[in-house]
């Protein structure tokens, strides 16, 4: 289930395809459409970042951004002094045009490695010397590969692999259909090591772990790594952090955590392990606490217990100090971290995202190895993202790709409230053609994850919380309880409890902003996708309030999911044991035994090839819907998954979300 207001690529959970807001980890329909259909034109292309890596030294910085100005395609864009001097392209000789998606600067800060794909669609590796030039392409690899890095040295570069056998839809991606004999395929991802001298690949991990993530310790010899047995798609919940060693292959156990584990990485001195620990729905969307465990094994050690921020990205400064950017209260922090103490020092903080990534929303910079200088994408819900260089809150602007792009929505404002013993908060985004002396319907876009937040990021045009502010509404993101950016113990708070605690949070950030801001109370709407689609189904069967409903990928009963879905180990951290063991703490939280209550009028969406919200969740409601007699439809969208892929049925399902509302509401 998703996390952020932005759309992410990651391997995820219950997620919804995010707007430009993580995480998604995010929370919008995955609607591109044309404004044509609109009541206004849309605004200039808005131009994107896929990765922003600054050298160790601080003497380069690389990024891969549009080379044109319609932003159809994306180049590698080579820049020294820090990034101050002319930008210049790197070619990458029998590359496809626009295939980059990753860098990464060797140790001594004189090569960049490039992941990309050759015309032909294979994946390859290229590395360009800092001083510029074509890259030289080291290797192509059958099958797939990501996440590659140099080793301390950069005589070898590790990566992660699957062979065309192993490869598997991710779990946003449509599923294959279901026949034939069940678990005959399991997808494997493997450790390899490529020699740069030869392009040859050997994969050093077992056949049978599958491995997330990973970091070469700092002599060379050894991983870190993230991994479990069986499916990747269905294990990462449990994953455990393990040695290999890097010429042999030989595992052992370094620690099992009792928490979902993201990002492990060796300190400086090769002594301890640091991880991003804490409840997890989504891989990809990461926040929690920093833990630390020594590299010889053992019981680790939450470092940061008490912080009141969850914590998405981390590097090393020295043995003794971690830089960690945080989800902070709707917006973003870059803090200190005492190793030793877990103590924690703002550095800077504001109501922006931040990002180095693919992953708009999730807090993530690029920093030199001592961490005096970062290289970041910034952005809001009112600036559009452009990169920024310089210690840490005096960087400079480096390019200007979006300049004259302006927000084709309302103004928006960071909300807050008090909810039982929480302080909670939330963006809302104004019609765009607002009218002080006028009262507005307004639609809530509850977030999926349910381990995420809206995060303020610049919306293209296309989005949904777009397209419904041109269209006379206010759009109100909360982030209610079991959300990230207020601390673990925030996060936490709605397990066992789906649907209760966190709609008594959503319902009072309502109220609140039906007494600050000219919202008319007896017009108003409720959506959501993935968890967002769980929420929007659950809210109907709890109150009337809401006079039109979208529910997207949603889940109606939590018994029949358990045996229809493809990602099953996410949910037992969240309920506590499986549905077999507990049925009745999952029969509390579905919608379907609440149905004869429901009164509002709701549009279901779905893909037909869902893994994590199957389909069957929403004909589920859908009949129970039909049965009590309120006004309802599904719309099954064939052969997608989770995330739509098709741009066809992505504007079909944001012109009937629209007109759904539109309907009820105008």
């Amino acid at each position: 289930m998703e996390a952020s207001l932005f759309r992410q690529s990651s391997s995820s959970n219950l997620q919804f395809p995010r707007v430009a807001a993580g995480v998604a980890f995010v929370c919008a329909f995955t609607a591109i459409t044309s404004a044509r259909a609109q009541n206004s034109a849309p605004a200039p292309h808005l131009r994107q970042f896929t990765s922003v890596a600054i050298a160790p030294d601080g003497q380069h910085l690389a990024w891969i951004g549009p080379d044109s100005p319609r932003g159809e395609t994306m180049a590698v864009e080579l820049a020294a002094n820090g990034g101050k001097g002319a930008p210049a392209a790197v070619a990458l000789p029998g590359a496809d045009r626009g295939s980059m998606s990753e860098l990464a600067w060797s140790a001594d800060s004189r090569q960049l490695l490039i992941r990309a794909t050759t015309s032909s669609g294979t994946p390859a590796l290229y590395v360009a010397a800092a001083t510029g030039g074509p890259a030289r392409r080291i290797a192509t690899v059958t099958g797939s590969v990501h996440d590659a890095r140099f080793s301390p040295d950069a005589s070898r570069i590790a990566v992660l692999y699957s062979s065309p056998s192993e490869e598997a839809n991710g779990p946003t991606q449509a599923t294959p259909r279901d026949t034939g004999a069940m678990d005959t395929h399991i997808d494997r991802q493997h450790l390899a090591i490529v020699d740069v001298a030869t392009g040859k690949l050997k994969v050093i991990s077992k056949p049978d772990v599958y491995v997330y993530e990973y970091d070469w310790s700092p002599n060379g010899k050894e991983f870190v790594v993230s991994a479990a047995n069986g499916s990747g798609n269905n294990n990462w919940w449990v994953a455990r952090l393990d040695g290999i060693d890097a010429t042999t292959g030989a595992e052992r156990e370094i620690t099992k955590p009792k928490v979902q584990i993201a990002q492990p990485t060796w300190s400086p001195d090769g002594k301890q392990i640091a991880f991003i620990g804490g409840l997890m729905s989504d891989q990809g969307s990461t926040g929690g606490d920093i833990y630390t465990v020594q590299a010889t094994g053992g019981v680790a050690r939450d470092i940061t217990p008490s912080i009141t921020v969850s914590a998405g990205a981390f590097r090393w400064r020295s043995p003794e100090s971690i830089l960690a950017t945080m989800w902070s209260h709707g917006g973003s922090e870059i803090a200190t971290v005492d190793a030793r103490t877990g103590a924690v020092a703002a550095l800077w903080s504001a109501d922006e995202a931040i990002a180095a990534g693919r992953a708009r929303g999730l807090p993530v910079i690029s920093a030199t190895s001592n961490g005096s200088t970062v290289a970041l994408v910034r952005e809001s819900l009112s600036t559009p993202p452009e990169i920024w260089v310089g210690p840490i809150g005096h960087w400079t602007q480096i390019t200007h790709v979006n300049t004259g792009v302006t927000p084709s929505w309302g103004k928006s404002a960071s909300v807050h409230w008090r909810s039982d013993r929480f302080d909670v908060q939330g963006l809302l985004i104004y019609p765009r053609d607002f009218d002080a002396s006028k009262h507005y319907p307004m639609i809530v876009y509850i977030h999926g994850g349910p381990s995420s937040a809206f995060a303020p990021t610049f919306i293209d045009a296309s989005a949904e919380q777009a397209v419904l502010s041109r269209a006379g509404y206010f759009v109100f993101m909360p982030n209610p309880r079991g959300s990230y950016g207020q601390g673990e113990a925030f996060t936490k708070a709605n397990v066992k409890d789906f649907g209760y605690g966190d709609l008594r949070d959503v319902m009072a950030g309502v109220d609140t902003v039906i007494a600050r801001y000219p919202v008319d109370a007896k017009r108003l709407g409720v959506t959501g996708w993935s968890y967002g689609g769980f929420m929007t189904m659950w809210t109907v069967t709890q109150t009337t309030r809401f006079k039109a409903a979208v529910a997207g990928a949603g889940i109606s009963n939590w018994l029949s999911y358990t045996g229809e879905n493809q990602i099953s180990e996410w949910m037992v951290p969240f309920f506590g044991a499986t549905a077999y063991e507990d049925p009745a703490v999952y029969a509390k939280s579905s919608p379907i035994n609440f149905i004869s209550h429901v009164k509002t009028p709701t549009l279901i969406i779905v893909g037909e090839r869902d893994a994590e919200c199957p389909s069957p969740q929403s004909f589920e409601f859908w009949r129970g819907l039909q049965h009590v007699g309120v006004k309802t439809q599904l719309v099954v969208y064939p052969d997608e998954g989770h995330h739509f892929s098709n741009p066809v049925h992505q504007r079909d399902m944001l012109n009937r979300s629209v007109a759904w509302f539109n309907q009820y509401l105008k």
